[in-house]
């Protein structure tokens, strides 16, 4: 059973995490369905939904997924998993790789600052969940709580502003190598002992380069938490069997704090303060309901504001600046030109004045403005010339959110600055608004479902607790 930690007095705790990835795996281990929350089991729900689309819409909207596809039916070996959007059975290790990969070729994926919490758990789960077979929708639940768990505490416990593009790391495939063993290892419902050794089995395969985002049309930028899940994978079966995993990944001499992130003082408060009665995913959680980079939201979010708001038209706009925000915001920005004219959908997801320019001309961003065709569109890109950005002055005040100053044609100047999204745990989205993304995504499948499963899945998924076996949702999806 999972033991609550409501404050660490230990002091050795407090100053060095002393025992930290002990603490961790009897958590993930013994964490308990009847332990968890019901608005952090709905939101499981949510999660598991959305991520099932996005993976099923990138089959046919990302040209890497049919690449990947082909290798992974290349591979031979046992039909013990499914591909999404595709159809057909490989061996769960090459699912995980694969749905996690699908999973973020859209940029559509939900956000827990700065890591994709979602790809990194989900795939995994459903790959060992139709290998294992049997496995109950409370058990899924509970295996994936006990992943994204891990994952936000890790996240939250760093101190560092920034850390991804400072240290240059990616979020969701570095800290997808502790997530994605803690959510298998749970549904093999392994001990705390063998949990201990996925975690560290897990740690021994961790990277996740920021570089694969410089340059974001390269596939690799996709495949991170496809490399992450299908490791998990082989962390918790190794695991189950007996292998000895390195111990104290989490706080030792070479663990993950000073080897990789390089933060001198966790704060191991929030790492491993409240265990089985707090969940920060709670708090920190998003969906997206744009399919771009997490950095295009408050620009989107503030020329959304300033549409409905103050009745701001496109014609109106002469100029549109994007100011300051950290670094992520300079790096969609620039080199300008090129931005200005992506050419492909990854790289049109990852330029700020590509995507201002779709907000600002129509006031939505869908994934057809995404497609050969959006990215041609004669309004966006009128729009995206007018968008440029420059880095924050000393008297205008820092944040990691970015200002937009819109110059219109009559000479005002308007200054937006978001400082919550649509999709976050303060401005959340409802079921209707996930259904409805949900079905979008899933027309893209490149294997055509039928309108009647769609429905199907989506009530199951709703009810998910009750049933017997998660393979069923699957079945009706390929």
């Amino acid at each position: 059973m999972s033991t609550a930690t409501p404050a660490l007095a230990n002091t050795a705790v407090r100053e060095t995490g002393q025992g930290a990835t002990r603490r961790l795996a009897e958590h993930a281990a013994g964490l308990r369905y009847e332990a968890i929350p019901a608005e952090l089991v709905e939101l499981t729900k949510r999660c598991i939904l959305d991520t099932l689309g996005v993976c099923i819409g990138a089959s046919s909207l990302s040209p890497e997924a049919k690449i990947l596809d082909k290798y992974v039916k290349g591979l031979g070996g046992r039909p013990e998993s499914s591909v999404l959007g595709f159809g057909g059975q490989v061996p769960a290790a090459a699912a995980a790789m694969i749905n996690g990969s699908l999973g973020h070729m859209l940029d559509y994926d939900d956000v827990c600052n700065p890591g994709h919490v979602s790809i990194a758990t989900i795939p995994v789960a459903f790959a060992l969940a139709e290998k294992l077979g049997g496995i109950s929708g409370r058990e899924f639940i509970t295996a994936i709580v006990a992943g994204t768990d891990l994952m936000t505490r890790l996240e939250s416990g760093i101190t560092i502003l920034d850390w991804k593009t400072g240290e240059g790391w990616f979020a969701t495939q570095l800290l997808g190598f502790i997530a994605g063993p803690a959510t298998a290892a749970r549904l093999m419902r392994l001990d705390a002992d063998q949990m201990e050794n996925a975690l560290g089995i897990g740690f021994n395969q961790m990277s996740g380069s920021y570089q694969m985002a410089v340059g974001a049309s390269t596939h690799m930028r996709s495949m991170q938490a496809g490399f992450s899940g299908q490791a998990a994978l082989m962390a918790a079966e190794l695991a189950g069997i007996g292998v000895i995993g390195s111990k104290n990944v989490i706080e030792g001499q070479y663990g993950f704090f000073k080897t990789y992130v390089r933060d001198p003082s966790p704060n191991w408060d929030r790492l491993l303060g409240g265990l089985g009665t707090e969940f920060p995913l709670l708090k920190i959680h998003g969906f997206k309901v744009w399919p771009a980079c997490n950095h295009t939201r408050p620009i989107n979010t503030a020329l959304l504001d300033l549409r409905t708001r103050q009745g701001l038209k496109p014609e109106d706009v002469e100029a549109i600046t994007i100011i300051g925000g950290i670094g992520g915001t300079r790096m969609l920005s620039e080199p300008l030109d090129s931005k200005r004219r992506p050419r492909s959908s990854i790289d049109a997801k990852f330029s700020l004045p590509f995507t201002t320019g779709v907000m600002m001309s129509k006031g939505k961003v869908t994934l057809r403005d995404y497609t050969d065709e959006g990215l041609n569109d004669a309004a966006t890109l009128a729009m995206a010339d007018r968008t440029s950005y420059r880095p924050a002055l000393p008297d205008e005040k820092a944040s990691p959110i970015p200002i937009v100053e819109i110059r219109t044609k009559d000479g005002r100047t308007l200054r937006v600055q978001a400082d919550t999204f649509p999709g976050s745990a303060k401005r959340p989205v409802d079921r209707a608004f996930l259904e409805d993304k949900f079905r979008d995504c899933v027309s893209f499948s490149a294997k055509a479902i039928a309108g009647g499963k769609v429905d199907q899945a989506i009530g199951m998924a709703w009810e998910l607790e009750e049933v017997e076996d998660v393979t069923e949702l699957v079945r009706l999806l390929v």
